[in-house]
């Protein structure tokens, strides 16, 4: 994988071709195999779209653009070590077996599809998880080392500081009501924030609607441009969905709407500047796929955010992110 003309250098190849929050939940993992082998070259294969945050880990030397499930598109010598933070079965496990690393990192045990490694559990936070995964592989790993850099793109000067808004999620199920998200923007205009409101590609009713209570549209964004907005955030508030991970990952304080998945499995880290709602037991479970919004997210009350929102500004100063340097790895690219 190195530049040509160089002496080749050893590779890890990490799969994780998921979305925005699984990527910022593996961040703890490409860390400590950073760490691991600093004289190797850190190849994660992950969907392109996920691009501009590769620099801010300070962990990952280049990305393999792929989809999810699909065979990794390597070139070159076989990677020293090949780790699945994908899955915990077959069907992910022979991607990246198929690569022929001379050392495989995977989940064994029942469902592993006869691959020998550390028993898969179920009830475990993402990123403990993977986190386990490396250090029962005789990987040391930390899951609070997930601190992103900041991003180096300019923002308007009006949306620097703002409170961002994020209506969206990927299912109806994990969506509370735009309506909602609407009262909640004028109880925050109320109280002195500028709000923004953001979203996907396929959000634009429902920011519109949210927006049009007194917010201010940021509307679809890139996700370059979106990571330097939630960067630059006072507060941001979102359901379980990739924007709540972009906070924690930028130490801004937030406020996460949780339903139908509690926040035992995606939760931010333990902290008063981030905020978690979720109205049932821990052995609540609703269907994440589901097609209407999930009974416990419909129970969260406009008021109970916004009560949120100001305890988790009253919280302790955040610690901001580190400033992005060229130089934290090796050079950084896309592989296509």
């Amino acid at each position: 994988m190195s530049a040509i003309g160089s002496v080749p250098r050893p590779s890890v190849l990490a799969l994780r071709a998921l979305g925005l929050g699984d990527f910022l939940a593996g961040v703890p993992a490409y860390r400590a195999l950073r760490r691991a082998f600093p004289a190797h070259e850190v190849v994660l294969a992950a969907p392109r779209v996920l691009a501009p945050l590769v620099p801010l880990t300070g962990a990952i030397d280049a990305l393999v653009p792929v989809g999810e499930l699909r065979p990794v598109p390597w070139r070159g010598a076989p990677p020293d070590v090949g780790v699945d933070l994908h899955g915990c079965g077959p069907a992910s496990h022979d991607l990246v077996a198929a690569l022929s690393p001379r050392r495989l990192v995977v989940f064994g045990g029942a469902g592993g599809g006869g691959y020998p490694g550390p028993r898969w559990r179920a009830d475990e936070h993402e990123r403990v998880r993977w986190c386990r995964l490396l250090a029962e592989s005789g990987i040391p790993a930390d899951p609070h080392d997930l601190i992103l850099a900041t991003p180096n793109h300019p923002l308007p000067r009006a949306l620097v500081g703002a409170s961002v808004v994020h209506p969206g999620a990927a299912s109806p199920a994990r969506r509370w009501p735009p309506e909602r998200f609407a009262a909640l923007v004028r109880v925050l205009a109320d109280d002195g924030h500028r709000v923004v409101v953001t979203g996907g590609a396929d959000d634009d009713a429902r920011v519109a609607l949210v927006a049009g209570a007194v917010g201010t549209v940021a509307g679809r964004t890139d996700l370059a441009r979106l990571a330097a907005l939630i960067a630059a955030a006072r507060v941001v508030v979102s359901g379980d969905t990739g924007v709540a991970h972009l906070a924690a990952a930028f130490a801004r304080p937030s406020v996460t709407l949780f339903g139908p998945t509690p926040p035992a499995h995606w939760g931010p880290p333990a902290d008063p500047r981030h905020r978690v709602l979720w109205p049932a037991s821990a052995e609540y479970r609703g269907d994440p796929h589901g097609r209407t919004v999930d009974p416990v997210l419909a129970a969260i009350e406009v008021e109970e955010v916004a009560r949120a929102v100001r305890r988790a500004l009253a919280g302790p100063p955040a610690s901001p992110s580190v400033p992005c340097r060229s130089s934290d790895t090796g050079g950084r690219r896309a592989l296509s």
